[in-house]
This record gives structure tokens, C-alpha cells and sequence, in this order.
């Protein structure tokens, strides 16, 4: 068969949540996400509207959906670990387009809440800001969560062990995340090695017109081993500028490879792009965010959410399956001719 990666694949997807606390660091409640190939009784319920998963991201907000069945019953198998963290207030489930998507190829993914950093904290911020109030600055809050998030990280990881024993192979674990998470990202691979493969996605750590020199200088790259590492990014990223990624990336060791999606922004890489992206230019998170959201274009002007979802799942599963599952086909889409494989989708990148 022709390998595809963009397409979704045979495994019907479950999802659940383990309400997890670590007691180790005070109580702190992580919420996770977990998904994975779940057995043939659930084909298609993941796609079907009536059974496919609901839930409510922010009070007084309608319910979105996700594209996989609420503990759905586990097919009976080990897969490889995929690790995502979330980007300065997102959520476990913000990027669920491409988490489910490497369920349905036979993955399990794991999302957690990264507690006080979380879009329901920065709704309770503006809630308290209009009341009156203090602003914390935004130096101040990054450097709270890099000590807070690659633990979070770590926690997870064993709590997912511990849970889905029997399901997840711990010698294949693949690590990425969106922004803030896509730090965490490289920082994580730094400190686990059993990390095999890194898929930064606009990762922050680079220059940005935001006050985050504490993320540049924390981000940790000397891994002490090679790590395969994708990065994928944005052209037109207002928040995290392509200048600062090349910089990020011209410090990360090879073997490496640079994907850039042509008229695209920050929130290209989150579920329901033009919803998110208008959200953030409308109500941003305040002080500098608030700034910055006035120079980001009208989301007319920029390219799609499917062609962003095209991008990021195929390029995200191929590199995973080059690198976790040897898969030979795979690996030759992410060495080859990217930039020709996705203007044959409709979708321009450019390749660095």
C-alpha cells in the first residue's frame, strides 16, 4: 500500500481523562488527556457527530467536539508514546486535529493541563483585571511555568505508564507542542532520553518582540545525544517571528529539519484556526499580548485551517513514524522533496 500520512487512519479513536494530582508538588492537579486506538466496535463513532466526543473549553462558550469516542474501549496492543504540551493559555486539548490523528495510525498521545497557565487562568486574570486588579508581568509569569512545565511533563509520562500499562511502549516516545509547549518540547528531550523524536511546532525560545529573554535563555538544547527534530513553523507569525525561529533552530543539533508554512500565523496550529485566530485578535490575554494582537492580520488574509491541519498532520505523523516506528516509506517523505508533496496537496511551505 502507498504510504499516506495525510490521511486519517484505521483505528477508530477513544479518548479519556485521568483527573491526576502530584501530591509531590503540593497537590497540583494536572488533568490529562489520553487518546488511542480503540477497538473495531467504535468504527466511525469517532467521525459520527452523535457519538463523537463534546466538551466545553471555557464556561459560557459553546461545546466543541473532537474526533474521537469518550472511553471508547482500548484495542488490545502496545504503540509508541507521543507527549503534547500546550502553548501560554491553551489546553490539553487545543491541538486535538493532530493528536487524534496519531491515534488513528496507532499512537497513544497524552495532553496535560499545564495547571495556572491554562486558558480558563487566563480568563480569570481579565476577570480579575476588570475588578481591579494587578497585572503580573509577563517575565514574571514565563518564568513560574519553566520550572512548573517540563515536570508537569515527566509527571505525566509516569502517570500514563502507571494507568495505561499493558498499551504504551516507553522506548518509543515522541515529544512536541505548540509555543510555550513547543519549549517545552526541546527542554523535555533534553531531560529524558528516552525522548526519540522532537516536533517543535512555533516554538517559543527564540527572539520575539514578547518580554520572554527568560525563555531564550532557559531553553535547553545540549541533549547529549541525537535527537531527530522537525520543526514546524509559520511565515507570518506575529507572536513567535520566523527570524526567531531560525535563530531557535540554527541552535538545535542534527539531524534536524525545518518546515515553514507560507501565510500562516500562531494559531495555525490549534484546533479550529479561524475561530481561535479571530478569538485572539478580538480577546487577547492583556499587556503585551493585548499589543501585539493589533498588528495580527484578518484571518481572509492568511491560508486556510485545513491546509494548516494537511501540514502539521502529515509532516507530524511522518516524522513519528520515521522515527518510532522505522517506518522506511516515512522516513523518505521527511528527507525528500517536502515542499513538492504539499503543493501537490494545495499547500505551500517552504523547506530550510
Amino acid at each position: 500500500m502507498t504510504y499516506d500520512p495525510f490521511a486519517r487512519g484505521i483505528y477508530p479513536v477513544g479518548v479519556r481523562t485521568l483527573e491526576a494530582t502530584d501530591s509531590a508538588r503540593g497537590n497540583r492537579a494536572l488533568p490529562i488527556e489520553v487518546w488511542y486506538p480503540a477497538t473495531d466496535a467504535h468504527a466511525g463513532q469517532d467521525l459520527a457527530d452523535a457519538t463523537r466526543d463534546h466538551y466545553d473549553v471555557m464556561p459560557g462558550f459553546p461545546p466543541v467536539w473532537q474526533a474521537a469516542v469518550r472511553d471508547a474501549a482500548a484495542r488490545d496492543a502496545r504503540w509508541p508514546l507521543v507527549a503534547f504540551s500546550h502553548g501560554f493559555g491553551g489546553h490539553r486539548r487545543q491541538s486535538t486535529f493532530l493528536c487524534t490523528h496519531l491515534a488513528s495510525h496507532g499512537y497513544v498521545v497524552a495532553a496535560v493541563d499545564h495547571t495556572g497557565n491554562t486558558v480558563l487562568d487566563i480568563l480569570q486574570l481579565m476577570i480579575s483585571l476588570q475588578a481591579g486588579g494587578a497585572m503580573p508581568h509577563t517575565h514574571t509569569m514565563l518564568e513560574e511555568f519553566i520550572g512548573l512545565r517540563p515536570v508537569d511533563i515527566a509527571f505525566m509520562i509516569d502517570r500514563v505508564a502507571t494507568d495505561v500499562a499493558g498499551q504504551v511502549d516507553l522506548s518509543r516516545i515522541g515529544m512536541t507542542g505548540h509555543s510555550f509547549g513547543g519549549w517545552t518540547t526541546l527542554t523535555y528531550t533534553a531531560r529524558d532520553p528516552r525522548v526519540c523524536a522532537a516536533l517543535p511546532l512555533a516554538p517559543a525560545g527564540g527572539a520575539t518582540p514578547l518580554p520572554a529573554d527568560a525563555l531564550r535563555d532557559s531553553v535547553e538544547l545540549r541533549w547529549g545525544r541525537p535527537v531527530p527534530t522537525l520543526y514546524l513553523v509559520a511565515d507570518r507569525d506575529t507572536l513567535l517571528p520566523l527570524d526567531g525561529m531560525r535563530g531557535l533552530y540554527a541552535r538545535t543539533a542534527a539531524p534536524k529539519r525545518m518546515v515553514v508554512l507560507r501565510n500562516a500565523d500562531h494559531m495555525h496550529f490549534c484546533d479550529r484556526v479561524e475561530e481561535v485566530h479571530e478569538l485572539f485578535r478580538s480577546m487577547p490575554p492583556p499587556g503585551e499580548f493585548a499589543q501585539l494582537a493589533q498588528l495580527v492580520p484578518p484571518i481572509g488574509e492568511l491560508c486556510s485551517g485545513e491546509d494548516a491541519y494537511l501540514y502539521v498532520r502529515g509532516l507530524g505523523l511522518a516524522h513519528m513514524d520515521a522515527h518510532l516506528k522505522n517506518n522506511e516509506q516515512a522516513a523518505a517523505l521527511v528527507a525528500g522533496d517536502i515542499a513538492a508533496t504539499l503543493a501537490a496537496r494545495g499547500v505551500a511551505v517552504s523547506v530550510e
